[in-house]
């Protein structure tokens, strides 16, 4: 009789289905939360990037017709060490190969100057909220098919976003180590942002603030 019962009681415990439900959503809750947070952190990334661009886009923008950003800038297209002599001022500096002389490239971050730190303010908003002016570098080289010689130097001038960290704010990699899908530990760790830039050519830079 007891063996009968301890068979019939066995028979409903492998029939009964209640809590199968609860069982079942703690094997698909992680995963859906893996999906959510990807979506989350991953359209984060995304919409960081696009604004970014949008931001090196304005800051050279305002670089190009505002004061030097760095210091130790050239103010003149003076003549080059092998240009002739004859050649007058005013000819423009594609005429003759090394008719102006090339002052060599000059970079520095936002927070070298004033100029730099107003353009920072600027677009501040389109930033990372992790970005800091030491985050934005400004950068000044010289082009032969830009401005004339004597004249004002007019270079090539390039802003970038340089060293700077994207951070999840989910518990992403967690999930994936939960879900045997992070073997390496790489998966919710902070990486950096990818490196994006924005150039143009040089109006005739002038005294005065960015705004």
């Amino acid at each position: 009789m007891n063996a009968r019962r301890l068979i019939s009681r066995a028979r409903r415990f492998w029939r009964d289905d209640a809590g199968s439900a609860l069982v079942e959503m703690g094997l698909v809750m992680p995963l859906f939360l893996l999906l959510a947070f990807g979506l989350i952190d991953f359209g984060r990334l995304a919409f960081s990037y696009v604004m970014a661009q949008k931001a090196t886009e304005q800051a050279v923008r305002a670089a190009v017709v505002a004061s030097p950003a760095c210091e130790g800038l050239a103010t003149r297209n003076t003549r080059g060490p092998q240009a002739a002599q004859v050649v007058p001022f005013g000819t423009a500096c594609r005429a003759q190969t090394g008719l102006c002389a090339d002052p060599g490239p000059v970079s520095c971050t936002a927070d070298a100057g004033e100029t730099g730190q107003a353009i920072h303010a600027r677009i501040q908003a389109l930033l990372p909220t992790n970005a800091t002016a030491a985050n934005l570098r400004f950068s000044y080289a010289f082009d032969d098919n830009l401005g004339f010689l004597g004249g004002p130097y007019t270079p090539h001038v390039t802003v970038e976003i340089i060293d700077l960290g994207f951070e999840f704010v989910t518990p992403i990699g967690a999930l994936a180590t939960l879900l045997s899908a992070n073997d390496d530990g790489r998966v919710g760790q902070g990486f950096a942002f990818p490196s994006m830039s924005a150039s143009l050519p040089a109006e005739i830079l002038r005294d005065g603030d960015a705004s």
